[in-house]
């Protein structure tokens, strides 16, 4: 018996053809033929059971037999903004392990102490996609390309929201504790800073703007590291 496979989709329900890079990986790799089965997703909560219709080299049609739409897997809305490394393949690998654990936007954030003020959203995005088909999620996590961090402190006022950083002199409490406080469907937004911290200047605005400001435990971790430990603490969090 062959493993169902999934493909993503946009716009599923209303097309009869897989997007090209996606037909090309049915036909040419998994050499998928009229009648087999596969599973579509369209990034936005449903997924559909479909059968292929029509398989050429450059194309591959279905037909949608079943539309299944997906319970949310997670409660509220969960934001991770963060800077990026200088090291661009430790933000893919962040990337895709965020979208495996359960993301639903990750904005990349230019601070004073960045150690990179590029980030190429086109690659990560790709990331994404092949994330969340390995793991079945039915929701695409959308990427924002960079803001400096006074643009999104501005920006950024819903919900309820958290500056992680390692100053002593100014007061933190625990990101898991202060979650647990929240109500059920809130939406969540945790600020992560670059490999140097934010600066204290930037810390201090975004208290005065309504973050809370927080610590991710007693170890000092790093950017990456941190990124997931906040996310994995939102989702257990309620």
């Amino acid at each position: 018996m062959k493993e169902t496979r999934y493909f993503y989709v946009p716009d599923a329900a209303h097309v009869n053809e897989l997007p090209a890079d996606e037909a090309s990986h049915a036909v040419r790799v998994l050499r998928l033929m009229a009648g087999d089965e596969m599973m579509l997703m369209d990034g936005q909560g449903t997924f559909y059971r479909a059968a292929v219709t029509m398989a050429s080299n450059h194309h591959c049609m279905y037909e949608i037999q079943e539309s299944l739409p997906q319970p949310r897997p997670w409660e509220g809305h969960i934001h991770l903004a963060i800077a990026p490394t200088k090291l661009m393949d430790r933000m893919e690998w962040m990337v895709e392990k965020a979208v495996e654990i359960g993301v639903d936007e990750i904005s990349f954030l230019d601070c004073k102490f960045s150690e990179r003020d590029v980030v190429k959203t086109a690659r990560l995005d790709k990331i994404v996609v092949s994330a969340m088909k390995q793991s079945r999620k039915a929701w695409k996590t959308e990427l924002h390309d960079m803001v400096s961090f006074k643009d999104f402190i501005v920006a950024n006022r819903e919900g309820v929201r958290y500056i992680a950083h390692c100053y002593e002199e100014v007061e933190r409490t625990s990101l898991f504790e202060e979650l647990k406080k929240r109500s059920a469907g809130d939406a969540v937004t945790v600020m992560i800073g670059p490999e140097g911290d934010f600066s204290i200047d930037e810390v201090q605005m975004a208290v005065k703007a309504g973050f809370c400001p927080v610590h991710l435990g007693s170890s000092r971790l790093r950017t990456e590291t941190a990124g997931l430990s906040a996310i994995m603490m939102a989702q257990l969090s309620k």
